[in-house]
């Protein structure tokens, strides 16, 4: 897995504590080592989670590692975005892409409804 710096990494044994049941919103990536765009995205999760440190949590998922929670939200393309609040997912996004893009596409998700 290309690991982020800065971005947790979760499993499927602590997934529940660190995204479900976490005060923040979180953005999980769904990625693998084997993944050149994923590795691409690595540099913009890294300043994402830095940027938005105290408002939004970022973590990483390997999938490979984790098969169970990478069936339980049907993931099948990597990398792919969910964004989770209050222990639900709200928003899913598939593929790399821009910072300024994932940061529209993840307040979009976040906004009070």
């Amino acid at each position: 897995m290309s690991k982020a710096a800065g971005v947790a990494e979760v499993t499927d044994a602590d997934f529940e504590a660190e995204v479900i049941g976490a005060d923040l919103p979180v953005l999980v990536e769904f990625t693998a080592g084997w993944c050149p765009p994923c590795r691409q995205m690595a540099p913009v999760l890294s300043a994402l989670a830095a940027e938005e440190a105290g408002r939004l949590k970022v973590v990483q998922l390997d999938v490979d590692a984790n098969p169970e929670t990478t069936h339980a939200y049907k993931v099948l393309s990597m990398p792919t975005f969910l964004v989770f609040r209050g222990g639900e997912p709200v928003r899913s996004m598939v593929g790399a892409r821009p910072k300024r893009r994932l940061l529209e596409e993840v307040a979009q998700a976040l906004r009070p409804r």
